[in-house]
């Protein structure tokens, strides 16, 4: 409970951030969309995605709003993005101006699926075109339906993500002050993604990985622990990587899961950072309660078999400092070799070498030095990056 002097704090803060999104409107769809020659273009992503969203019927331009769904709803959307696309960036079009494919990520087209059996075709069928892989984004509070499709096709476009990338987009009200909503959302969608990791599971793909961020990876632990609780932690050996960044849960709710998860067979990370601006509104709701993602003790988190990669040294791509696993170019270059060397093959005590070289590089390309300070259950490894 927030004692009476810091409610004001707690607003104040939720009115001065953006929170994970920048977005007001949520419109995925634009009014219009200017033609452009396809040498503007870079490439044309399609994103699956399974949501427990509402469709948006008052503003349709939306296409799933904040609102809660009983049940699962499928769909796919085509993405393009920009020749002129920074590394770690989303170049948005601003307010309602019209979307120019030249300049900004711009949604073409949605196809909806009539239900889980249509949607498990069509996303089986991409995933064997694609090399046997599949991507699953789970996203974090303050975010509407557009934020996690554009933020998926950033990262499976600057990681070149040699797979099939699946958006699990939970009920985020995509505002600063649902936070409490948001957070009772996430818990209404833990079966719904369980659900859709088994689904994945049943189809050819041979790794399935999973990146969520900050609220969402409660919503991504919860599964785990649900699967480990049927006996299923690994989905039958197709669990490839799990990357939590900057998880805004609980630290001693989270090593109760970790328990019961049991210590991971592949490779399993927390990205945190001491700078994080956002989780410091929800250490504030939460009773000041350290969340794991700005958690000072990484060793202390290791010891539950994962592996704690501290980028507070590193640069965030706006004030909050919240998404650096994505928007900080050199962590999303790192993030992508990793990803592309599949989970059964990579191995802990081969990663400090690779990514030592890959931060030397960049270090000298860029110029400026950051570190990054990578905590083991076996090793504490710090690395010079490019900031």
């Amino acid at each position: 409970m927030i004692v009476p002097s810091k409610i004001f704090l707690v607003v104040a803060f939720a009115l001065a951030v953006t929170g994970c999104a920048g977005q007001n409107t949520h419109d995925l769809l634009n009014k219009t969309t200017i033609i452009v020659p396809a040498s503007d273009i870079a490439a044309t992503h399609k994103i699956f995605v399974a949501t427990t969203r509402q469709k948006a019927m008052k503003a349709p331009r939306q296409v799933f709003d904040g609102d809660r769904s009983p049940t699962t709803s499928f769909a796919s959307v085509e993405v393009t993005v920009p020749k002129i696309h920074q590394l770690g960036a989303i170049e948005r079009v601003k307010g309602s101006a019209n979307s120019n494919p030249a300049k900004d990520f711009t949604a073409t087209g949605v196809t909806f699926y009539e239900g889980a059996p249509q949607f498990a075709k069509a996303v089986g069928a991409d995933i064997a075109m694609r090399g046997d892989r599949a991507l699953v984004f789970v996203h974090g509070f303050n975010n509407g339906f557009d934020d996690g499709i554009y933020r998926l096709t950033q990262i499976a476009h600057d990681t070149k993500y040699p797979g099939t990338p699946v958006l699990f987009s939970w009920a985020s009200s995509g505002k600063t002050t649902g936070y409490i909503y948001d957070k009772e959302s996430a818990n209404a969608a833990r079966d719904d993604l369980e659900a859709t990791l088994r689904m994945l599971a049943k189809s050819r793909a041979k790794s399935i990985d999973i990146i969520a961020h900050s609220m969402g990876t409660w919503v991504t632990m919860e599964a785990l622990r649900q699967l480990a609780i049927t006996g299923d932690r690994d989905l039958g050996g197709k669990l490839g990587y799990v990357i939590l960044a900057s998880p805004d849960i609980d630290v001693d709710v989270f090593k109760k899961q970790m328990i019961r998860y049991g210590k991971p067979d592949k490779p399993f990370a927390v990205l945190l950072s001491g700078d994080d601006r956002a989780l410091r509104l929800s250490t504030l709701i939460s009773g000041d309660k350290p969340r794991v993602g700005d958690y000072g003790d990484a060793a202390d988190l290791a010891s539950y078999g994962v592996s704690v990669i501290d980028l507070t040294k590193t640069k965030g791509g706006d004030r909050l400092n919240h998404a650096k696993f994505a928007d900080n170019p050199f962590l999303v270059q790192l993030l992508g070799d990793r990803l592309r060397a599949p989970a059964g093959l990579a191995s802990e005590e081969t990663a400090p070498a690779q990514l030592d070289n890959l931060g030397q590089g960049l270090g000298k390309a860029v110029g400026s030095v950051a570190e990054i300070v990578i905590t083991t259950p076996f090793k504490v490894l710090t690395i010079a990056t490019g900031g």
